[in-house]
């Protein structure tokens, strides 16, 4: 199978998976779109830079990446991830964007790099009300991501914070899930008690054993 018909494989299930009656708590709720797979690192998280989406979804909420529509993992609250090029293959992010909501996602987040980063915001208009939350894949694709018009709202992180953006995804899907909402607070909780460990470990061992501790 080319790649092209790899593409029109994936808009026909996705148009198929949309024209099917699924029960909400069998279907994706949040989705991960990139524009490539080199993006990947960012939108994911990996061992060598900051985390990620994947790794905010799985280490810290407790969610699950459905790779099957048809055979969801046990996990109430689930992820999909695909790539989604907004300009070498537009007619699988109209695809994406017009099934999303008929296909059980609640909020997607886009994330895209270079200086025309258009994938966050082209989703947001085509999947709108759905709310989209984008990710610069880097510095430069800042201005392209959040550059919306008004009366096209696009909700957006700082460059290579997809971590956040699955936080934000999350907070959304919290107002109608309180387990979800337990989660983020469980969450926020443990950031707290880090910095009080931290802030009683340095006032006590004071400022030059505490740096010597620290290297």
């Amino acid at each position: 199978m080319t790649g092209s018909e790899e593409v029109e494989a994936l808009i026909d299930e996705l148009e198929a998976q949309a024209e099917q009656e699924r029960d909400p708590e069998t279907t994706p709720d949040v989705g991960i779109i990139m524009g490539s797979d080199s993006d990947l690192d960012v939108m994911a998280g990996s061992e060598e830079g900051r985390p990620g989406a994947y790794d905010a979804f799985v280490d810290e909420l407790g969610f699950e990446e459905q790779t099957d529509y048809d055979d969801p993992p046990e996990s109430r609250f689930t992820f999909e991830t695909f790539v989604v090029s907004a300009h070498r293959t537009p007619e699988l992010m109209y695809a994406y964007g017009e099934t999303a909501a008929d296909r059980g996602i609640d909020v997607i987040i886009a994330g895209a790099g270079g200086k025309s980063a258009d994938l966050p915001n082209m989703t947001a208009s085509i999947a709108y009300p759905l709310p989209v939350i984008g990710v610069p894949v880097q510095e430069k694709s800042v201005d392209s991501v959040i550059g919306m018009p008004q009366g096209a709202p696009l909700t957006a992180v700082d460059a290579g914070k997809s971590f956040n953006a699955a936080l934000s995804a999350a907070q959304i899907l919290a107002r109608e899930h309180e387990e979800v909402r337990e989660r983020l607070v469980e969450y926020h909780e443990g950031l707290q008690d880090d910095v009080g460990v931290v802030s009683r470990e340095l006032h006590e061992l004071g400022t030059p054993a505490f740096r010597e501790r620290r290297e």
